[in-house]
């Protein structure tokens, strides 16, 4: 099939599911349920405890800085907002059963999970170490393993059970530089689309989010290898972009309305339903794409496999104007 043929099919695919949603209407509402949100004290988590408080819900968010979620819990309580702010690290099986523990003492069940903490590598395949995939793994598929088995039982009492599996278009395309949190994500992805078929008989849905770029201001707190200051260009230059990247607020938003409504899968950006499109397709174009791509990205080199944040990694272009947006939310949702 010839080039423009193929990505021509493609926008149309992915025209239509943009179309598709704005069609659906979600049903039901979520005044008065329980939703439990890991990672809920910062970034996309954050905006997602926000949204689901605007609409009634009662939260539970738990996160690892215990400094970012008294602030977070503060804040959502100022908004009227009735919230239980939980230190957890969901790597931890322990902590993750005492947090449930918690919830249902003070609320007395769950209606919603979800996983949504996360970490994130950038870098070459030369500089990532074993300890880079384990903590991916452990981070974003054995917390919501554990997670899930611990809130099962709650999701079974409740009339309205959800789960929600942050995951990410790095879970359906492999993205380079990005290799232990794409292998982490696929992992989340083949769990939560498996775990929704199994589920659906018992009237829980489960709801994977396959997010493209967010402007989260995530790309401050994230871990860059190699030659870190031009990884760190590329990653957050992208993630910054009104043309490249969706704002929290309006991830945030759809995927409440997912939540409400359902939805089995749900690809955010059109750019990621595009790549995921593509992907599925016309595999061979896809992969020659991710080829280009590599290609173009920094090359070996600079700090090797030692580890900088992106808050050590600016320089004069990711201090621009060109990251004025990402600056506003790194401010707004606690990545400061």
């Amino acid at each position: 099939m010839r080039p423009r043929l193929m990505l021509g099919s493609a926008a149309v695919l992915a025209a239509g599911m943009l179309a598709a949603r704005y069609l659906r209407r979600p049903k039901g509402s979520l005044r008065g349920a329980v939703v439990v949100i890991s990672g809920g004290s910062r970034g996309l988590g954050f905006e997602l405890a926000r949204e689901f408080g605007r609409r009634g819900a009662r939260l539970a968010i738990c996160a690892r800085e215990e400094r970012t979620l008294e602030q977070a819990g503060s804040e959502l309580t100022a908004r009227g907002i009735e919230v239980i702010a939980l230190p957890c690290d969901v790597r931890k099986r322990a902590d993750v059963e005492r947090v449930f523990a918690t919830v249902l003492e003070r609320f007395g069940g769950v209606d919603v999970l979800v996983n949504n903490a996360g970490t994130i590598q950038v870098g070459p395949a030369s500089a990532m170490t074993e300890a880079d995939y384990d903590d991916a793994l452990r981070t974003h598929f054995w917390g919501p393993y554990y997670a899930v088995e611990t809130a099962l039982p709650l999701l079974r009492a409740s009339t309205r059970g959800r789960i929600v599996n942050i995951a990410s278009i790095g879970g359906l395309v492999s993205v380079p530089h990005l290799l232990p949190y794409s292998v982490s994500k696929f992992a989340l992805a083949g769990y939560s689309l498996g775990l929704g078929a199994e589920l659906a008989r018992k009237k829980i849905a489960v709801t994977t989010v396959c997010p493209g770029l967010m402007r989260t201001g995530s790309p401050r707190n994230a871990a860059f290898k190699g030659q870190n200051r031009a990884e760190y260009g590329w990653f957050s230059l992208s993630a910054a972009l009104p043309f490249t990247s969706v704002s929290a607020h309006c991830a945030a938003r759809r995927i409440v309305d997912a939540t409400i409504a359902g939805e089995r899968l749900v690809v955010l950006t059109l750019q990621a339903q595009l790549l995921a499109t593509i992907q599925h397709l016309f595999p061979k174009a896809a992969l020659a794409a991710l080829d280009v791509a590599a290609g173009l990205l920094p090359k070996e080199g600079g700090i090797g496999s030692e580890s900088a944040r992106g808050y050590e990694s600016g320089s004069p272009l990711t201090d621009s104007f060109l990251s004025a947006l990402s600056k506003r939310a790194e401010a707004d949702l606690h990545q400061r």
